[in-house]
């Protein structure tokens, strides 16, 4: 592999590493209640006990440890809002280094407390890593500082594959499978580099969400492919494109990457707590959610490993981990039922839902005909979930299932009952903002007052990035002046008119 550290094999390079400096070797624990649940042996390696709570501190303290007296002598920097930026903090302030960390603007006050209160400078700038990655370099070049980068550097790849090692020698080499969460690449590289050169025989899976799935692309095509997009909810690997150097190991050792979805995350977050009472980020939980999705028949009575890679997790996202678990797990199903609007309506509907328990239930009279209820049940399984929504359907009661339904989950629920008979040509889309103090008023202001807004919803969940369900009124012959604008606009946007849970409980009559 070729860096400036020279040309040399990656296994020399792990087991050279430094990073018992700062790091601690991470305990290999049993989970025995998904280890019954799925028939099978699952270890969880417990990166987030480390002392920044996440596996970065290994690459980055290996790297910086590597730099010669003049490269220190003139500190490092990176850009980063995450547990990179934490590890390379860590680092410096060990080794009695300069550092400086570039961050957007819409990093949480917590994370850059956290860098801060480690002895780093902190330059905010931008709403997205891409505006600090181009300040990073910016400062870099005009300070001499060295870059550390978070993912595609070989001495930060050997870093993290010292993870490898001691799953090889934790395991006492009984081990089936590994997954193992993918952003930029640099975790899977390590571990799959050192795995596959001792134990060929052993499987390495990645997991990404499918929101930012640029390696499970870049696979499938045989190049590295840039995302134009990348989802934010698993901000730890949210990264629209892998490494050179990550790219060239995940083709020679991957076994394959397996995708999951938000809901399988937030599923796989309350799995960890269940076996450890820690709360996993959304990318600390991935490989969980990973070995799930992939287990089923393969998984029986097999030992797998799932790297547990951070902790780092706002608290305010809890409300929205906790809401989308039970989803996750098919323990929850989301209908949109309509009932006969007449009295005794509401006992006959729960009457044929019989004695199972009701999650959720939303509803406000929108007619006289009929009634539109959003509603929750607890289910034991998809297929249960299917059948509950089949029943109803034959019991002579419409039924939408809602459960996989983004629109819905995110806004619809909280909105249940809001048509307006007067609406007119009314326009329906979804947005994100940068998520800072004063961005909601921002966006509204440059949503500007031609077309009248008829609809509009926002919560905050804690994340890096507002989301905003808004309706406007725009006529047939104005719909390219509004195209126009919302190219303009320079928010991403998704248009949902055609969205069946708009359909059913908000558009107007």
């Amino acid at each position: 592999m070729s860096s400036a550290s020279g040309d040399r094999p990656l296994l020399h390079d792990v087991l050279t590493s430094r990073v018992y400096d700062v790091a601690r070797e991470t305990p290999l624990e049993e989970a025995p209640r998904l280890s019954r649940r799925l028939g099978c042996s699952v270890l969880l390696k417990r990166e987030d006990l480390q002392p920044v709570f996440s596996f970065k501190l290994r690459g980055a303290y290996n790297r910086i440890a590597h730099l010669g007296p003049e490269e220190r002598a003139r500190g490092v920097i990176t850009a980063s809002a995450g547990n990179h930026a934490q590890g390379v903090a860590y680092s410096a302030r060990h080794l009695g280094l300069k550092a400086v960390i570039v961050m957007p603007k819409t990093t949480p006050e917590i994370k850059v407390e956290a860098v801060e209160a480690m002895g780093a400078e902190v330059v905010l700038a931008g709403d997205s890593y891409s505006d600090a990655q181009a300040r990073c370099d910016t400062l870099a070049a005009e300070h001499g500082l060295s870059f550390v980068h978070p993912f595609d550097d070989s001495l930060v790849i050997a870093g993290q594959g010292t993870i490898g090692e001691e799953i090889l020698r934790q395991a006492h080499g009984r081990l089936d499978v590994v997954f193992v969460p993918v952003g930029g690449g640099g975790l899977i590289a390590g571990v799959a580099g050192y795995v596959k050169t001792l134990m060929p025989q052993v499987k390495v899976v990645g997991v990404e969400p499918f929101e930012a799935d640029a390696m499970y692309r870049s696979l499938e095509a045989g190049e590295r492919i840039r995302l134009d997009q990348v989802g934010i909810f698993a901000d730890g690997v949210a990264v629209r494109q892998v490494g050179v150097e990550t790219f060239r190991w995940a083709q020679r050792a991957v076994d394959a990457v397996v995708r999951v979805t938000n809901d399988e995350i937030c599923a796989a977050i309350k799995d960890v707590f269940d076996e450890t009472r820690s709360v996993m980020e959304p990318a600390g939980a991935l490989s969980v959610a990973g070995l799930k999705a992939w287990t089923g028949d393969k998984g029986r009575d097999r030992r797998l490993v799932a790297i547990l890679s951070g902790a780092n997790l706002n608290f305010d996202r809890l409300r929205f981990v906790a809401e989308r678990a039970e989803v996750g797990e098919a323990r929850e199903a989301l209908l949109g039922v309509t009932i006969p609007e007449r009295p005794g309506a509401f006992r006959a509907f729960c009457a044929t839902i019989g004695p199972r328990v009701v999650t959720e239930f939303n509803y406000r009279l929108a007619g006289r005909d009929e009634a539109h209820i959003f509603v929750g049940l607890k289910t034991s399984s998809r297929r249960d979930a299917e059948d509950v929504a089949a029943r109803l359907v034959e019991r002579g009661y419409p039924t939408l299932d809602l459960t996989d339904n983004e629109m819905a989950k995110l806004h619809v629920r909280h909105m249940v009952g809001g048509r307006a008979p007067g609406v007119e040509n009314e326009r329906l889309y979804r947005f994100e903002f940068p998520e800072r103090p004063g961005a909601l008023l921002e966006f509204l202001e440059t949503l500007g007052g031609r077309w009248n807004i008829s609809l509009f919803h926002y919560r905050n969940h804690g994340a890096d990035f507002g989301r905003v369900l808004c309706a406007f009124e725009v006529p047939d012959a104005e719909m390219v002046d509004f195209q126009a604008f919302l190219e303009r606009l320079g928010y991403p946007s998704t248009p949902e008119t055609g969205n069946a849970a708009y359909g059913l409980f908000l558009a107007g009559r």
